[in-house]
C-alpha cells in the first residue's frame, strides 16, 4: 500500500501478501477484491490472540493494526467509540484519565504468548469474548458492546446498535458476532458501554482452604449482599507465584474481591467474615495497590506465564467443578478457579489428540464445554480447538454462509468447515 504525492488517494498492491488498510474504504477495496477472486484471508491486530483456534491456511492476512484510534468518547454518558484496531490498552489510560475502565476485564494473553505488555486491540478482544473475574457480576464482553459497524464477506457495510442500550432493536448482532472469531465479518468501528473505577478495592485472602470448602465459600459470597467482584481459588501447589508483603500464610488462596468506597468496603467484609465465619480461618486482607496487583495477575494468567506449557479453557457449572477436578487428576494439571467456581484454567505438560479427546469428554459429562488456548502446532492442526454440538454447528454453518458465503474469513478457525 502506498499513496502518491499529488492526491490523498491510497493505492492498494493486491499481489503484497499482507494488506493493511489506512481506512474503511481501503479494508472494503480489500474485501471485495478477496471476494471476487475466492482468497481466503486471516484476519489479524496486533497478533496476541493468533494462536488461539485451528492452523490457518490463508492467501492473504489482513492487518488492522492501522485502523486504530480513539473516535468518541462521552465520559458523562459512558460510552467509547473506538476505531477495532485500537489497542485494548491505549483505551484503558484513556479511560482511567476519568476515573472509568472497561468492567468486563478482558483477559490479558500476553504473559502466556510472550507478547511483552501487548495486549491486543478492541476488535480482537470482542471478536474473542474472554472476560476476566467479574463475569459473573457485570458479564462478558459481549454484554458492554452497545454498537458496531463492519463488513461481511461480499464487502457490504453493516450496522448493528448505537450508543445506548435503547437503541439495539431487532436482532442484537453485537451479541452473534462477539465471540465469532473474525469468521462472520470484519469489525471497524466498536462502541463501548464503560463504567466507572470504584475508589476503593480490598481483596480477602483465606489461606488453606480444602478445594471443596474453598467452593462453598466461594458461593456463599456470591449469595450474600456484600457483592464481591472477583473471587477465585488458587490451590496450595501455586501460592509461591504470590508475593505480597501482608500474604504471610501457606497453602490455598480463595480470594474475594470488594470494590466501593471505603466505608462501603469495610462494612461489607465486616459482614463476610461474619457470615462465613472467617475469624476461624487464616486470613489477610490486601489493601488497593496489592489487590490491582493481585487482579491484574489473575487476568493475565501470570501463573502459567513462567513455563511454555499446553493451556486448556473449561467452563462448567460451580455445582460439578469438584467432580471435574478430581476425574482430571489422572492428567495431572495445574489448575485454578476463577468465576467464583464455573471458570476452571488448566496447564499441562504434555498434550495429544487423544488426551484432549479424554478431557473434553470430562468436561462435557458435566454439562460444560472445553477450549483449547495454547498447544502444540499439530494439534491445532488435528484437534477440535471449540466444543460444539451437532445443532450449534448446523446453525454456525448457517450463519458463516450468510455472513461469509464463500468463507473467506478466517475459514475453519473456529470449526472444520465453517
Amino acid at each position: 500500500m502506498e499513496e502518491t504525492n499529488q492526491n490523498s488517494q491510497t493505492y492498494l498492491d493486491f499481489n503484497l501478501d499482507i494488506l493493511k488498510p489506512s481506512n474503511e474504504d481501503d479494508l472494503q477495496q480489500i474485501i471485495k477484491h478477496c471476494y471476487k477472486k475466492d482468497l481466503p484471508i486471516q484476519i489479524v491486530g496486533t497478533g496476541t490472540k493468533n494462536e488461539i483456534g485451528k492452523k490457518l491456511q490463508c492467501a492473504k492476512i489482513l492487518d488492522m493494526s492501522n485502523i486504530s484510534g480513539i473516535i468518541e468518547y462521552k465520559p458523562e454518558e459512558l460510552y467509547i467509540t473506538v476505531k477495532a484496531g485500537t489497542p485494548i490498552k491505549l483505551v484503558q489510560d484513556e479511560l482511567r484519565k476519568n476515573n472509568q475502565h472497561l468492567a468486563f476485564e478482558p483477559t490479558n494473553f500476553s504473559e502466556i504468548f510472550k507478547k511483552d505488555s501487548n495486549e491486543g486491540t478492541v476488535g480482537g478482544t470482542l471478536s474473542c469474548n474472554f472476560s476476566g473475574s467479574r463475569r459473573f457480576k457485570v458479564g462478558s464482553g459481549r454484554d458492554h458492546i452497545l454498537g458496531f459497524k463492519g463488513y461481511n464477506g461480499r464487502g457490504e457495510k453493516i450496522k448493528s446498535g448505537g450508543t445506548v442500550v435503547k437503541n439495539v432493536t431487532g436482532y442484537d448482532l453485537s451479541k452473534l458476532v462477539t465471540g465469532s472469531f473474525g469468521t462472520l465479518l470484519v469489525l471497524s468501528e466498536i462502541t463501548l458501554k464503560v463504567l466507572p473505577l470504584q475508589t476503593d478495592i480490598k481483596t480477602i485472602i483465606i489461606s488453606g482452604l480444602a478445594l471443596e470448602h474453598a467452593l462453598g465459600t466461594m458461593a456463599s459470597s456470591i449469595a450474600s449482599s456484600n457483592d464481591p467482584s472477583g473471587v477465585v481459588f488458587y490451590p496450595g501447589s501455586l501460592r509461591n507465584n504470590f508475593v505480597f508483603n501482608d500474604l504471610t500464610h501457606q497453602g490455598s488462596i480463595t480470594a474475594i474481591r470488594i470494590e466501593g468506597t471505603k466505608a462501603s468496603t469495610e462494612q461489607r467484609i465486616d459482614n463476610l467474615f461474619k457470615n462465613l465465619n472467617l475469624e476461624e480461618t487464616k486470613t489477610t486482607i490486601l489493601d488497593s495497590t496489592q489487590s490491582e496487583i493481585f487482579w491484574e495477575d489473575t487476568r493475565a494468567l501470570k501463573v502459567f506465564s513462567k513455563n511454555q506449557k499446553n493451556i486448556l479453557r473449561a467452563v462448567v457449572p460451580p455445582s460439578e467443578t469438584v467432580n471435574l477436578i478430581n476425574r482430571l487428576k489422572i492428567f495431572h494439571p495445574s489448575y485454578f478457579i476463577d468465576w467464583g467456581g464455573s471458570l476452571i484454567w488448566l496447564e499441562l505438560d504434555y498434550l495429544s489428540n487423544q488426551k484432549i479427546d479424554q478431557i473434553r469428554k470430562r468436561v462435557l459429562d458435566t454439562g460444560g464445554y472445553l477450549t483449547v488456548i495454547k498447544s502444540p502446532a499439530n494439534i491445532k492442526s488435528s484437534s477440535e480447538i471449540f466444543t460444539i454440538d451437532p445443532i450449534k454447528f448446523k446453525i454456525s454453518q448457517n450463519l458463516k454462509k450468510s455472513f461469509d458465503p464463500k468463507r473467506i474469513f478466517n475459514p475453519g478457525k473456529m470449526y472444520t468447515g465453517i
